[in-house]
């Protein structure tokens, strides 16, 4: 059954769903951006329907300020309180959870590592984690630098070039984008999260979309130092057949 929650959180009110299941351990997934709780094309619902058919009691929510949450949505590095707050209404409302685990995707999975151990979290899921210091409106260095490996690589590219088709000046603009990668791998943000996120140890699983500009930037400035799960997909949030790989990724987690 699938219910409705309210629960406050520094004097507002944040909304909530709860697909109630009898396990005893719950997963706990956090809307990325500015996301409303049931996901990209609806696919954090019908994920926590799925699991939730399964056993695994699941709870979402909207932080202040999102969807059906009043307050000022301060944006994913103000949301410890908004994380705290909502676990603690979890167990609140599934007593039977006795292990909690934490789902987020781009910049929720962020504060889940930042702030996961805050909350009570024996286990964070990070899918596609956030690292980026926003420094124009093109995407990371690293995955313009991948989409060029690539598009190089193309014939159909050199055709495009000799018959006029090509765009310099984005061609331009990417380049110019790349040599800023030097200034990206040294963001204070990468550096907080890839800390934070190795302080979880083996208690932290990391799942990376392969075509995904978020994760490119991601694995640019992790390296080999954070273990990763690739799904072979452009798709950011998981949509079309990478649902299925990301939710049994998830069920693995979950074990």
């Amino acid at each position: 059954m699938r219910r409705l929650i309210g629960f406050a959180c520094e004097g507002e009110t944040l909304a909530a769903t709860l697909d109630e299941a009898p396990g005893t351990t719950g997963l706990l997934i956090v809307s990325g951006g500015n996301e409303i709780r049931s996901g990209a094309h609806r696919g954090m619902a019908i994920l926590a329907q799925r699991l939730a058919a399964t056993g695994t009691p699941v709870f979402r929510y909207d932080r202040r300020g999102v969807g059906d949450s009043t307050g000022h949505n301060g944006g994913f590095l103000s949301a410890e309180p908004d994380l705290i707050a909502a676990a603690a209404a979890f167990r609140n409302a599934a007593p039977n959870v006795t292990r909690l685990i934490g789902f987020g995707n781009c910049d929720a999975a962020s504060t889940l590592a930042l702030f996961g151990r805050s909350a009570g979290f024996d286990k964070v899921v990070l899918a596609n984690p956030w690292v980026i210091e926003p420094i124009d409106d093109l995407p990371p260095a690293a995955a313009i630098r991948a989409h060029y490996r690539t598009a190089l690589r193309d014939p159909a590219t050199w055709r495009r070039a000799l018959s006029g088709k090509l765009n310099f000046t984005n061609l331009i603009k990417g380049l110019l984008r790349i040599v800023q990668t030097d200034q990206e791998s040294r963001n204070p943000l990468a550096s907080r999260v890839l800390t934070a996120i190795a302080a979880w140890q083996t208690d932290a699983a990391v799942i990376l979309a392969r075509g995904d500009a978020t994760a490119i930037a991601f694995a640019a400035a992790a390296g080999a130092a954070v273990p990763s799960e690739t799904i072979d997909t452009d798709s950011h949030s998981f949509t079309g057949p990478a649902a299925a790989a990301l939710e049994t990724a998830l069920r693995r987690n979950l074990a």
